[in-house]
């Protein structure tokens, strides 16, 4: 006769951190920064309060864990290979993907934007991953325009062009009829064509 299987599996250390961050993040989504909280997300996550604690040191720690998260997600989607096209319109299917580029999802940028200036831990991690991203977006613009360079230009030109995005994200935040995905994809990419082609004489 078989043996039953045990009734319970304990979960790792890495197993229950990321119940807490995607529990973290279902909270922000449904309500925002006034949802993250230590009994809203250990409620979600069906844990403890102390594991936060345990785990992260302090929600201000979790909550900079969760955008580093966050990131690391986005990241992974923009330098997936494209299945037709270059590594600009990959990144440009990333950005704009509706599974992304949506209400709820953006709520989650948003909040935790919102609270950078007054956390220490995250202005850290935002600082760190922003720069990554920038050195990310400069790779697929000195790709897409090869006479930019690695340098200075693709850097700034990286800058601003995730600055267009962060704007236009904001925009279908605010009212996503007004800023649907796919002009906004073109928008992204008009700016990139503009500021990377040869102007005539």
């Amino acid at each position: 006769m078989p043996k039953a299987a045990p009734r319970f599996t304990r979960l790792s250390a890495a197993d229950r951190r990321l119940m807490l961050i995607e529990a973290s993040l279902a909270c922000m989504a449904e309500g925002g920064m006034a949802s993250f909280t230590v009994d809203r997300v250990c409620a979600r996550a069906g844990v403890s309060r102390g594991l936060v604690a345990h785990h992260f040191g302090s929600m201000a720690g979790l909550l900079a864990a969760t955008y580093a998260h966050l990131y690391a997600k986005s990241v992974s989607a923009s330098t997936r290979p494209p299945q037709n096209g270059s590594q600009l319109d990959g990144l440009l299917d990333a950005l704009f993907d509706p599974a992304q580029f949506n209400r709820p999802a953006l709520n989650i940028w948003l909040s935790m934007w919102g609270a950078i200036s007054n956390t220490p831990e995250l202005m850290a991690e935002h600082r760190r991953q922003y720069a990554l991203y920038v050195d990310l977006v400069a790779e697929v613009l000195a790709e897409h325009a090869p006479t930019l360079g690695k340098g200075h230009a693709a850097q700034t030109l990286a800058r601003t062009f995730i600055s267009l995005v962060d704007g236009l994200s904001l925009q279908h935040c605010i009212d996503p009829p007004s800023m649907p995905a796919n002009v906004a994809r073109q928008a992204a990419l008009d700016f990139v064509v503009q500021n990377t082609h040869p102007k005539a004489p």
